[in-house]
């Protein structure tokens, strides 16, 4: 089981990500599991819009009362509603926000629901992904023994010139357009062969949420024959290993489906979009890239960044959530990004992990060696220096942060102070 790793045995991790823990080792059941139980008392697809989020904000506190209670222990009542239930509605809202999309904060309106227009994140209603798979190469934490159940969607609503996932991010037909049940597919098979998680990331999730949200919905209505996951191997990249040993006991909570939801990504979301998935992620993995300053402008075209990206943590954050935070040191922004963000967490919320990464190394639009290099992104065009990484480390360490065992696991440079 995932809890029985030793590293949650240590100062820094002890009692951290609890609730996550409990459903990865199907001792709680998922949030959207929770949501199956709440009814909601309206006709969701003729209501209005305005109607849906009103509900939406009166059933809230229920759910999150009903989440509280079985933290503490609480024995509930795990029968589903009836009728239309919380994750029913979560699905309506995605599809009504589809239509004058704002799921991130560009809040273009554009109505990607017809396939003709595209958004800011240059996509319409489709949903693409690269390749899924368990991965092993994520924090421990979250990989674990049984891996990662890592799905890699395309574009993205950001235009970072040092992207490390430059392929899928900036290539809008990247990979293969799935639908929502071959996305639950997916999912379902990455948990029953024995991932401890189901890792939404991209390219960027926020702007797939639509999609990703149906898939959830299927999840414990599902159950793929051969024939349906065989269909789904096209984009497994890990597919040369027999898919059909499968651990049904490994991924049921009382006789159901069960997996914990991670929601990892660039946090450039709009509130409508944090509301929702309040609701159904049992745990986060929010990108804090850029500092206050211009740098966010200039190496990513992304205005309202900083304020955007911290109001969201500090959400998730107030709420009570189970996260992580990323943090990549980039070559020549330790002062303008790295300082104050670090300084920020310090401030707000020392006491959750960040993986202050080291992993930075050119690619996308400032890796001199692509036909892609812009001469404007020099000054990232290189990996960080001892320096930078041990001045990053040296900060964390005079802010009392909550990072070594999170970032000194994943660390690629072998630095540590």
């Amino acid at each position: 089981m995932l809890s029985d790793l030793s590293i949650w045995q240590t100062r820094e991790l002890e009692g951290k990500l609890s609730w996550y823990r409990q459903v990865a080792d199907n001792r709680m059941p998922a949030k959207f599991r929770i949501a199956r139980t709440i009814p909601v008392e309206i006709s969701i697809h003729t209501a209005s819009e305005a109607d849906l989020w009103e509900i939406l904000d009166e059933k809230t506190p229920k759910f999150v009362h009903r989440w509280e209670a079985l933290k503490q222990g609480e024995l509930l009542d795990q029968a589903e509603a009836p009728g239309p239930d919380l994750l029913d509605l979560c699905l309506e809202l995605t599809l009504r926000m589809l239509r004058h999309c704002n799921f991130c904060r560009w809040e273009c309106e554009v109505d990607r629901s017809l396939g003709d227009k595209f958004g800011t994140c240059k996509l319409a209603g489709g949903t693409r992904v690269s390749s899924y798979f368990q991965h092993r190469g994520e924090e421990l934490i979250f990989r674990g023994s049984g891996g990662s159940g890592t799905i890699f969607f395309t574009s993205c609503n950001m235009r970072c010139a040092f992207c490390q996932n430059g392929d899928i991010s900036t290539d809008k037909d990247n990979g293969a357009v799935v639908s929502a049940e071959s996305l639950a597919t997916m999912a379902w098979l990455l948990r029953m062969e024995g991932s401890h998680n189901i890792n939404w990331v991209g390219g960027e999730v926020t702007i797939h949420i639509h999609k990703i949200v149906e898939a959830i919905s299927l999840l414990d209505r599902i159950d793929p024959d051969a024939d349906d996951l065989r269909a789904v191997t096209f984009r497994k990249a890990d597919h040369f290993f027999p898919f059909f040993q499968l651990n049904p006991q490994g991924a049921q909570f009382q006789g159901r489906f069960n997996a914990p939801m991670l929601w990892n990504s660039n946090f450039f979301m709009s509130a409508e979009s944090m509301k929702i998935l309040r609701l159904l992620m049992d745990a986060w993995l929010p990108d804090l890239k850029f500092g206050p300053g211009r740098c966010a402008v200039t190496l990513a075209r992304t205005p309202w960044y900083w304020e955007t990206v911290t109001k969201n943590m500090l959400e998730i954050h107030g709420w009570g959530e189970d996260f992580t935070i990323r943090h990549l040191v980039m070559p020549n922004h330790v002062e303008c990004c790295t300082r104050p963000i670090l300084e920020w967490v310090a401030e707000f919320m020392p006491e959750v992990p960040i993986n202050v990464m080291d992993q930075f190394h050119p690619d996308n639009f400032c890796d001199p060696a692509s036909r892609n290099y812009a001469q404007k992104y020099e000054e990232i065009s290189r990996r960080p220096t001892a320096g930078e990484i041990m001045e990053a480390y040296r900060l964390a360490e005079d802010l009392h942060l909550n990072y070594r065992e999170i970032s000194f696991e994943k660390n690629a440079t072998g630095l540590r102070l």
